[in-house]
């Protein structure tokens, strides 16, 4: 069930909670979430259903106290919890954030609104939010260069590419951070710096939610749909659980409705969204075991990697297959490889005599049997080279992590990543093996 509006580019969307099944250890005693909860209450906000715990596998998260039901209300955060737009405006940075030309991006005014706020400490109204916030991410911008080499290609992409838009948006923004000088003693680039920005982008990347604003004239055209929940974002991700999550217009809440049930004392889960483990790491920072949505992406030179080099049609199939959408996004998954990625094979394995019907390959339509056969051959091919690169990369990793102690948890992450991409890659060989025996 989809929830009412979903969360763009940076933004999660949240579905829906159940149960994990592994009890978790309480920790509203520690000192942080009962100066949270006390925080929360002076802004109307008591939770009688849910409270902090530890939990193996997916660490801190949100226990519950009693049964959940379905259709019940799980949590409703008061408006005047979250941390928006609208309350960098209503703040000190405000005059500045409205008076600064060319507007900033409603991103920009938060990260800077939580890298003042941490820098105030024990000054900060935010000061019990802010403590239970992630002192450091495990998204791949704050990875190690020589961990972020060791990623899946197509992830590995991305990750360069996250990290040079990133320490763009902070070089960019220098000179808005030099007029905030007259707010502070000390000088704003001790203050400002990359570290600094960086956690506060990666707050607001791992832990927003979708929430629309007006669109403000002291703002640019970027969307202004992030509000922090305080709380609500202790709560883990399982990807195919159900909630109702949206901010409630009439009431001035942020409402999570249970659609699931729930056993008391066990974990309450959200779902970010139908996210493979690229996304997921890349996004938020972490993989997800047993994500049914979860695969491994075929590249280009993957992709033609076992075709005859003396096909004079090869360049002619290959803008076919890009006019036509069939060059990104060629997957294998739990349940073999994809339609699209076979698709994409059947025409490059067309013979010559048979590549005036490559419209038909696209329609679905089957040729010859020698052209499944081999389309076949091709796949099986190509997933026994991912099988081999998961492997030795797994090697690779277990060997760094041995030299390597002060990037354990880093190699952690990225290790489990490629034993996921070899169970899935190992389950299509399995379906491939099958499939081929109706050739044999």
């Amino acid at each position: 069930m989809q929830m009412g509006r979903g969360r763009t580019s940076r933004m999660r969307r949240r579905k829906l909670c159940k149960s994990s099944g592994s009890r978790g250890v309480n920790e509203s005693y520690k000192s942080e979430f009962i100066e949270l909860k006390k925080w929360l209450k002076d802004r109307r906000f008591e939770d009688p259903n849910l409270t902090p715990a530890r939990f193996p596998g997916t660490g801190r998260g949100l226990m519950s106290k009693t049964s959940l039901q379905v259709g019940q209300m799980i949590v409703s955060l008061p408006e005047s919890c979250l941390l928006t737009t609208d309350t960098v405006i209503r703040s000190y940075l405000g005059t500045y954030v409205t008076k600064w030309k060319p507007p900033p991006s409603p991103l920009l005014a938060l990260c800077s609104f939580l890298v003042s706020e941490k820098h105030a400490g024990d000054q900060s109204p935010w000061k019990p939010y802010l403590e239970t916030l992630p002192k450091t991410y495990t998204c791949p911008v704050c990875l190690e260069p020589k961990v972020v080499n060791l990623l899946p290609r197509p992830l590995r992409a991305k990750a360069q590419e996250q990290r040079a838009h990133v320490q763009e948006f902070f070089t960019s923004s220098r000179d808005f951070f030099s007029s905030l000088q007259p707010l502070f003693s000390e000088a704003v680039e001790s203050i400002f710096t990359y570290s600094a920005f960086l956690w506060a982008w990666c707050t607001v990347n791992t832990r927003a939610v979708y929430l629309r604003h007006r669109q403000l004239g002291c703002f640019s055209a970027e969307p202004d749909t992030c509000a922090l929940a305080p709380y609500l974002d202790l709560l883990n991700h399982s990807p195919g659980v159900q909630v109702k999550a949206a901010f409630n217009e009439e009431t001035r809440c942020y409402e999570i409705i249970a659609a699931s049930s729930c056993r008391k004392h066990e974990e309450v889960f959200i779902c970010y969204g139908p996210h493979d483990n690229h996304r997921l790491l890349l996004e938020y920072g972490f993989v997800s075991t047993r994500n049914p949505h979860a695969c491994v992406y075929v590249s280009r030179d993957v992709l033609v990697k076992y075709l005859p080099s003396t096909d004079k049609q090869m360049n002619k199939k290959i803008a076919i297959l890009k006019d036509h959408g069939f060059i990104e996004n060629l997957t294998f998954g739990w349940d073999g490889p994809s339609w699209r990625l076979l698709t994409a094979l059947k025409l490059l394995c067309l013979e010559a005599g048979e590549f005036t019907c490559w419209k038909k390959v696209l329609l679905g339509e089957i040729i010859s049997d020698t052209n499944e056969k081999t389309s076949l051959d091709i796949t099986r091919k190509i997933c026994c080279y991912f099988i081999e690169e998961s492997n030795a990369m797994l090697q690779k990793v277990s060997h760094m992590k041995d030299k390597e102690v002060a990037l354990v948890n880093q190699l952690t992450l990225v290790e489990t990543l490629w034993t996921e991409e070899l169970k899935i890659l190992q389950a299509s060989a399995a379906i491939l093996s099958n499939l081929q025996t109706t050739f044999t």
